[in-house]
């Protein structure tokens, strides 16, 4: 287990760090600025290789990358012929487009990934009743278990997500319903009731239930090209809300920082999601790339997001951030990051459950 899942999680993260850089060095060199190195991972060098100006490095630590550009330093010198190409030369909007470019494409590497697998198919569950809850709108209705529902309010039901969607809209209006008994067609109504619920964040919210749940069984969903991106660019959606979301959730209190994990708990949950197929793999490393993403774009220094924080400040202003305002404000994001990622690999040792190791936390963090 431990073997599949570093091999997992090398390939997990070497395919999202490529997506990331390979979108930095893309834009600049579409925008004409010098790319002296592009990086897979930090530390000594594995390997080297050099094809025109750019030098190709894979390096030993794999938690990261980076793209060195022309010029990105304010005390590089450069000869007058290259200072053209030198990345801080470059107009705003191009600075922009460079730093943007490596989020976009972890989301374009999830609407990608989501593409792909709604055309191989997934498994969803059938819209057939496996359970009637007794005295529920269902049971009173007449639904048993077994019954397949074809349509709820006229509106055809294919799979068992529709008939959440429809019957929490619906809120508790009458809910016509259409099924298939033994091959025969029935009609009948329930009226949905409220309940409390639990929702993903532990947030106790009112939905509407008719007492139902499904069968277990399962049938493979594809979808032709056109319908695939769609989908895949509503799922991609979906989760990039319910990450900020949930970064909103943790400022607020709701959601534990310690939810939050590091290196050992991809590794694990990518082993496991590799030992359950490819498919299970790929959604995770969807998923994944796009919390990179939407990690990155927040204004922290150092982060894409810091940078392009001082950009639209330099648009508003009209001019650039004093270069030694702007060195201290990413010393300080360093040392956010730094802090961030020992406390997620602290909740990792914790999660492992060593006795020794927690013990030591304990002393630190109480």
């Amino acid at each position: 287990m431990i073997g599949i899942s570093i091999v997992s999680v090398i390939i997990l993260l070497g395919v999202l760090i490529f997506a990331h850089e390979f979108g930095h060095f893309l834009m600049a060199k579409r925008a004409g600025v010098g790319v002296l190195k592009f990086s897979l991972g930090f530390g000594p060098r594995i390997l080297a290789k050099k094809v025109g100006e750019t030098e190709y490095l894979l390096s030993l630590i794999p938690l990261g990358g980076y793209v060195k550009l022309l010029g990105e330093s304010p005390d590089d010198e450069l000869p007058e012929d290259e200072a053209r190409r030198s990345f801080l030369k470059q107009s705003v909007w191009k600075r922009i487009s460079i730093v943007a470019a490596g989020p976009i494409f972890n989301l374009l590497l999830a609407l990608l990934i989501f593409t792909g697998v709604n055309m191989v198919g997934l498994p969803v569950l059938a819209p057939e009743v496996g359970f009637v809850q007794p005295d529920s709108a269902a049971m009173e209705a007449g639904l048993k278990a077994g019954d397949t529902i074809v349509a709820l309010n006229d509106r055809a039901v294919h799979k068992w997500d529709e008939i959440s969607e429809i019957v929490t809209a619906g809120r508790e209006r009458p809910l016509r319903i259409r099924i298939l008994r033994a091959g025969s067609g029935l009609e009948m109504t329930a009226i949905p009731r409220p309940m409390k619920v639990k929702n993903l964040f532990g947030e106790e919210v009112e939905s509407f239930k008719i007492g139902i749940s499904p069968s277990q069984r399962t049938f493979i969903e594809r979808r032709n090209p056109f319908s695939a991106v769609g989908q895949a660019v509503r799922q991609t959606w979906q989760v990039m809300k319910l990450t900020v979301i949930s970064l909103y959730k943790m400022f607020q209190g709701v959601v534990s920082p310690k939810t939050l994990g590091g290196p050992i708990l991809i590794a694990q949950i990518a082993g496991a999601q590799a030992k359950e197929g490819v498919i299970n793999f790929l959604l995770f490393m969807a998923l994944l790339s796009i919390n990179l993403a939407i990690l990155n774009l927040l204004p922290i220094p150092v982060l894409d997001g810091g940078h392009l924080l001082f950009y639209g400040i330099e648009i508003l202003t009209g001019r650039e951030i004093n270069v030694r305002w702007r060195e201290m404000a990413q010393q300080v994001g360093f040392v956010l990051l730094i802090l961030l990622m020992i406390f997620v690999f602290m909740m990792d040792i914790e999660r492992l459950n060593l006795t020794w190791v927690n013990d030591l936390i304990r002393i630190f963090t109480e």
